[in-house]
């Protein structure tokens, strides 16, 4: 039997399946407690939430001692979850006013923090609300006296197959036995995910019904998980393990064949160069652009910088974080994004006001220019960690010309602030734009006269080009990325930028830019930089590198005239030479 789920981290993988029990809470919500009982029910929930910490804290340096830093990371960020005030006092407040008993008010305050991330409309913070529900369990199962799963030694190398596979229990995992894991809830941005890929561990999450269906198989039975497809094989024929086996033969091949293209430049076949960059979220990922041969870095997003805390990073803490990451890529280029924060990516300590339309709203640089006390702390780290370095800034967001010279006046203020400070600063520093808004790829040649380089949020340029909610199953089949007016408005981006010459760029860090069906076209258009996630960096220079610019022109010619996405996706993959079709798995 074959099931479809989410495809979260590369690899094929078979094996023994292990299948962990769901542990089913009743629900204390509605149940209520005497006067008499509220401050043993408080003290309960005291004493629970300094046993979880205590685990957390051991796991979390267990993790550190074995040297996985990701998922010791994923536990300090759930420990900083476990102290916010706004959770833990809200547990005691519904005891006292509510009469809860602790479970209840601990079930009940979870339950909404985590609706609340569930609500937003950014991948990335919806699947948050996976790690509070984690907590949440951790918490009801100290306060019932269940015991936690013991997955940190397993008996022999196994799939693991679960209703949640959670962010703690990846932290602990016998790692040297885990060949794959399998869940039913889960998406690429949770941190299961995450952790599965910095582990090299496959993955499918959001594979629905596959506990019932694997618990349903004989015992001993082989399953297959690709994390690359999102398919999950239960019940494997002598067959189908041969025909899998062969795959998973092929895609090695193919991926030590990628890793000849470590440390070449990323050159066509007639002498055209693309910088080929990669999206980065902190200083931790320099060693996974070094490892592919990034040559710099597309987007670095430090609105991670700001979340999971309860205030803002001061001025040090950021210029620490920026000059870590500037150093390690040894004087390759760093694009810095200014905080890409608010709307939809909640920040309790900015108290920004719950929108109708967070992506139409109050966020990124339009915070910023209101805010002085985050823009100017942020733009003076920059230009002081720019020293050591080769360091770019990008603004997100940006609508107008005058977005964008209200930007570079606070740029030119911070500069004055650092000389009156007399501390040493880049002043040179390039200062570029992301063109995610429509108004904003329509007058790109009147911007590039005030900008150095544009990077393309393709994600977001989409979504609003389209007007379509990307997050919204029942249109989300109008989003794409291949739709004709999305081409036409990429080439009126990219032209204006060659055509102002010297060091100006157009390049492109949204999720387009990693995609190897599209890799042609953009080439074509005359895309000068791509920045993708570092795991598929090589697939990309892999196909830049086998073809002539004056080829992939034509391509983006024909594709031009084409007037539906579907026919522009089939001619480019008929138009992919038949050497690069195995690199798009």
């Amino acid at each position: 039997m074959q099931l479809k789920g989410v495809n979260a981290a590369p690899g094929l993988v078979m094996g023994p399946c292990l299948v962990l029990e769901e542990i089913h809470h009743p629900d204390f919500t509605h149940h209520s407690i005497a006067d008499d009982l509220l401050e043993e029910e408080k003290n309960k929930v005291r004493i629970a939430l300094d046993l979880a910490e205590k685990q957390l804290t051991a796991i979390r340096d267990r993790a550190s001692a074995a040297g996985l830093e990701e998922q010791a990371a994923v536990m300090d960020a759930h420990l900083m979850m476990l102290g916010d005030p706004i959770l833990t006092e809200g547990f005691l407040t519904s005891v006292e006013s509510e009469h809860l008993p602790a479970v209840g008010a601990v079930q009940k305050g979870i339950s909404a923090q985590a609706d609340i991330f569930e609500s937003l409309e950014d991948a990335y913070f919806r699947e948050r609300a996976q790690d509070i529900r984690d907590i949440g369990r951790r918490l009801v199962n100290l306060l019932l006296g269940i015991e936690e799963p013991d997955i940190s030694s397993l008996p022999e190398a196994l799939i693991l197959i679960a209703r949640d596979i959670t962010p703690s229990m990846m932290a602990s995992v016998d790692t040297k036995n885990l060949l794959g894991i399998v869940a039913e809830i889960g998406g690429k941005t949770s941190h299961t995910a995450i952790l599965a890929n910095n582990m090299g561990i496959p993955a499918v999450l959001g594979c629905h019904d596959v506990v019932s269906v694997a618990k349903s198989q004989p015992s001993g039975a082989r399953i297959a998980v690709d994390g690359s497809s999102g398919l999950v094989h239960i019940g494997l024929t002598d067959e189908m393990a041969d025909s899998l086996r062969a795959e998973a033969e092929r895609r090695a091949a193919v991926k030590a064949s990628l890793a000849v293209l470590k440390d070449q430049p990323t050159v066509t076949k007639d002498g055209v160069h693309v910088q080929l960059a990669a999206n980065v979220m902190g200083p931790g990922d320099v060693e996974k652009v070094l490892a592919v041969g990034g040559e710099g870095v597309g987007l670095y997003r430090t609105e991670f910088l700001f979340m999971d805390r309860d205030k803002a990073p001061d001025e040090e803490e950021q210029y620490l974080s920026y000059r870590t990451m500037i150093e390690g890529l040894g004087g390759k280029p760093v694009i810095i994004r200014t905080m890409d924060i608010g709307g939809d990516k909640s920040v309790d300590y900015l108290n920004i006001a719950k929108e109708e339309n967070p992506f139409l709203g109050y966020r990124a640089l339009r915070i910023c220019l209101e805010r002085d006390d985050l823009f100017l702390t942020q733009l003076r780290a920059i230009l002081r960690a720019a020293v050591h370095g080769q360091a770019l800034v990008m603004f997100p967001m940006v609508s107008s010309l005058d977005e964008l010279r209200a930007a570079k006046a606070k740029v030119e203020q911070a500069k004055e602030q650092l000389k009156l400070r007399g501390e040493t600063y880049a002043d040179d520093i390039k200062v570029g734009i992301m063109i995610e808004i429509p108004s904003a790829a329509v007058i790109a040649d009147v911007l590039i006269q005030e900008a150095d380089f544009f990077s393309i949020g393709s994600n977001d340029l989409t979504q609003y080009t389209l007007a379509v909610d990307r997050m919204n199953e029942k249109i989300s089949y109008l989003y794409n990325s291949f739709h004709p007016a999305m081409l036409r408005l990429i080439k009126s981006v990219i032209e204006p930028a060659r055509a102002a010459g010297g060091d100006k760029f157009a390049g492109m860090c949204g999720e387009m830019a990693g995609d190897p069906r599209a890799t042609l076209v953009l080439l074509g258009l005359g895309l000068q930089e791509f920045s993708v996630g570092p795991s598929g960096l090589l697939r990309i220079r892999k196909i830049i590198t086998s073809v002539d610019f004056s080829y992939a022109k034509s391509v983006a010619d024909k594709a031009l005239t084409l007037g539906t996405a579907a026919e522009i996706e089939a001619y480019l993959a008929e138009a992919l030479p038949e050497e690069l079709k195995a690199f798009m798995v």
